[in-house]
C-alpha cells in the first residue's frame, strides 16, 4: 500500500480484480482491513450489469487508490452469492474492516456512483477529494499572500487531477482576476463543468469577476464623494461611489453607500442597489463581518 496525505492507498495497477470463492477472503475480507473494497456482483447475461460495471470501474479508478474493486460473477460463485443473500443483480457492496458498510442494487448514473464511493471513503476515515484539499488550501494561501501566478499554477494542477473540484475551479478564476486577466477568468468560468457550474464557489467567482469588470470603469473616489456631499439625493453618484470604494478594497464603505441608496429609494434603477449588494455578498465569504452586518441591515429595511 502507498500513503498519500496520510491515508492508505492501493497501487494503481491493483485497483480492479476478478474474484472467486477461492480468493474472496483474501481479496475482499482481508484486504478491506487496509482499504475499502467495492464488490460488484454481476453475470454475463445481465444487461444492467454491462452498463454499471464499466462506469463503476471508472469511478473506482478516479478515486486513485482510495478504494479497490472486486468483480464477482455470481454464476461461477453461487456460494458467495448465497451467503451474502444476493437476490438480484447488479448488486454492489462496500466492505471495510471485513464488514459490508454500504451498498446498492441496480445501475446508477455516474454522479451517484461518485457519491457512493465518496461515502465509502469517508466512512473509512479517508479523504474523498483524493487528498487534494490540502493542495487547495495551499493555493488559497498563495493567493491571499499575493502570489497569484503560483496560485493559478497550483489550481491548474489540481484540476488536472480532479476537473470537478469546485474549490479549485473557483480559485483558478479568482487567481486570474488577481492577475487582472479578466478575459481568461471569464473563459475559465464559462468552461466549468455543468456538474459544478452552480456551486457556491463558482457563484462567488462569478460575482468577483463582475465586480472586477466594474472596477475597471470606476471613477475617482474623491470626486464621487464630493458629488454625493454636494447632493445627497444624487443616487447615481452614490451608486458610482460604492463601485469606486469596492474597487479600492473598501467593501464595508461600499455596502454602506448601497444601503443608503436602497433606504432612499429601493426601486431606483430597477432595484440596482439591492442587486449590487447581493453581488458583493456573493463575492465575499459568507461569514465575513461585512456580509453579516450588511445582510442584517438590508433585511431590517426590507421588513420594516
Amino acid at each position: 500500500m502507498l500513503e498519500l496525505g496520510g491515508k492508505t492507498q492501493a497501487p494503481t495497477g491493483d485497483l480492479i480484480k476478478d474474484v472467486s470463492e477461492a480468493d474472496f477472503m483474501a481479496e475482499v475480507v482481508d484486504k478491506s482491513q487496509e482499504v475499502p473494497v467495492i464488490v460488484d456482483f454481476w453475470a454475463p447475461w445481465c444487461g444492467p450489469c454491462k452498463q454499471l460495471g464499466p462506469a463503476l470501474e471508472e469511478a473506482v479508478k478516479a478515486a486513485k487508490g482510495a478504494v479497490v474493486m472486486a468483480k464477482v460473477n455470481v454464476d461461477e460463485n453461487q456460494m458467495i452469492a448465497g451467503q451474502l443473500r444476493i437476490q438480484s443483480i447488479p448488486t454492489v457492496y462496500a466492505f471495510w474492516k471485513g464488514q459490508p458498510v454500504d451498498g446498492f442494487q441496480g445501475a446508477l448514473p455516474g454522479s451517484e456512483l461518485k457519491a457512493f464511493i465518496d461515502r465509502v471513503i469517508q466512512a473509512a476515515g479517508g479523504d474523498a477529494s483524493g487528498g487534494l484539499d490540502e493542495a487547495v488550501d495551499a493555493a488559497e494561501e498563495m493567493l491571499e499572500q499575493g502570489a497569484a501566478t503560483d496560485a493559478a499554477q497550483t489550481f491548474a494542477a489540481i484540476l488536472e487531477e480532479d476537473p470537478e473540484n469546485a474549490r479549485a475551479y473557483g480559485g483558478f478564476v479568482r487567481a486570474h482576476i488577481a492577475l487582472s486577466d479578466l478575459d481568461q477568468a471569464e473563459a475559465i468560468l464559462n468552461g466549468a463543468p455543468v456538474s459544478i457550474s452552480k456551486s457556491a464557489e463558482l457563484e462567488a467567482a462569478h460575482a468577483q469577476l463582475e465586480l472586477a469588470k466594474q472596477a475597471a470603469d470606476a471613477g475617482p473616489v474623491g470626486e464621487l464623494q464630493a458629488k454625493v456631499d454636494a447632493d445627497p439625493t444624487d443616487l447615481q453618484a452614490r451608486f458610482d461611489l460604492a463601485q469606486a470604494l469596492y474597487a479600492k478594497g473598501d467593501a464595508e464603505a461600499a455596502v454602506e453607500q448601497l444601503l443608503e441608496v436602497f433606504k432612499r429609494d429601493r426601486e431606483w434603477n430597477d432595484g440596482a442597489a439591492k442587486a449590487q449588494l447581493f453581488t458583493i455578498f456573493e463575492a465575499l465569504k459568507p461569514n465575513d463581518p461585512v456580509v453579516l452586518h450588511g445582510r442584517r441591515k438590508l433585511s431590517s429595511m426590507i421588513f420594516a
